[in-house]
């Protein structure tokens, strides 16, 4: 059938029936790969400062900047350091942080008490940067594992992780974070049925303009052992999750949790970890079509890293290749520890 253009009714010629794996010797793909103009031109996807979210590490104190062993060059940041990485992140243009808490072992307990409290470390975090530089959104982690003495990101009886009255929790540290001001909330957990539950916690408190960012595909991952580190929850972490995270075998089970993690009310949707699972985010974004985010864990970062503090990686085109791979699989947006190096380089040119 003739293709028809709208403008002037003029029927096109039907597309020529081209086999990609037979090439003519009319057809050169290297013409248009012959100079940095060209392959600019015709390039598909583009990485730029809009698709970064900057994973910010907060600890107690003040001036304070710790290292983390396992992840070179990223640090756990004081209050007051994170609300200098806010500036930084809006000169660079990276439109949010995402906040995970050091929380001091002392405040940590079975039943995660702290994670409820209104002056707790991440609140007073949301309400400094807020402050100081409104223009930068906060993404917050609601999820039970840095506040419990055991590591888990639920509430336990005996071995068993409690889905429902974890879920009862995580409604209150999503309003706690929501009151301080958080603009999207982005439950971790796990847990059947958390998203529907804080959709209705927020709507009935009038929150309904804060969002739901949903870790809707989270895998038990082994790539996760410098970020336990970061948040101190390494040595605390009694067994592993596997009862509540994915198994890293499946896929179809992930569009059936981002399936039931969209009709109970979330905005967007996130799949952890990022480059081990690249097909993942390509089915999601393919399926629903909501905006999809890769979460480049820390494990990716180290290896990265790693890999070019002993020159076996260029770090500019390794860390680059990286992120447009997500942007290639259909991703909206990557959380990543590279955020600030990459987007100054962007803005460099």
């Amino acid at each position: 059938m003739n293709r028809v253009n709208f403008e002037d009714g003029m029927a096109f010629p039907p597309r020529p029936n081209v086999n990609p794996n037979k090439l003519s010797l009319a057809q050169r793909p290297r013409r248009n790969r012959k100079a940095e103009w060209a392959r600019r031109l015709v390039r598909e996807h583009e990485l730029t400062a809009s698709d970064l979210i900057w994973p910010i590490f907060l600890v107690e104190g003040e001036g304070l900047r710790e290292p983390v062993a396992s992840m070179p060059g990223v640090e756990r940041l004081s209050v007051d350091e994170a609300v200098r990485a806010a500036g930084l992140a809006a000169e660079l243009g990276i439109p949010a942080l995402a906040l995970f808490p050091n929380i001091d072992p002392a405040l940590r307990d079975v039943e995660a008490s702290e994670a409820l409290n209104e002056a707790n470390l991440v609140c007073r975090a949301i309400r400094a940067v807020k402050r100081a530089v409104p223009q930068v959104g906060i993404i917050t982690d609601v999820a039970l594992d840095p506040y419990t003495s055991h590591g888990h990101d639920g509430l336990m009886e005996g071995e068993e992780i409690l889905n429902d009255a974890t879920v009862a929790v995580l409604v209150a540290q999503a309003l706690n974070q929501a009151r301080a001001g958080a603009d999207v909330i982005a439950p971790s957990d796990m847990m059947d049925g958390r998203v529907g539950a804080i959709r209705a916690g927020l709507d009935a408190e009038g929150f309904e303009n804060v969002s739901i960012m949903s870790y809707a595909a989270k895998y038990a991952s082994a790539f996760y052992g410098p970020f336990r580190d970061a948040i101190g929850t390494k040595a605390t972490l009694v067994g592993d999750k596997r009862t509540y995270q994915m198994d890293p075998a499946n896929s179809e089970e992930a569009l059936r949790e981002v399936a039931a993690d969209i009709e109970e009310g979330a905005d967007m949707v996130i799949v952890k970890p990022g480059l081990p699972y690249l097909d993942v985010i390509f089915r999601v974004k393919e399926t629903f079509g909501v905006p999809t985010f890769a979460y480049q864990v820390s494990g990716e970062y180290a290896m990265l890293m790693g890999a070019v503090n002993n020159g076996w990686l260029d770090a500019d085109r390794a860390i680059f290749e990286s992120l447009i791979a997500f942007k290639r699989a259909g991703a909206a947006g990557v959380l990543t520890y590279f955020a600030p190096l990459v987007a100054k380089k962007l803005k460099e040119g």
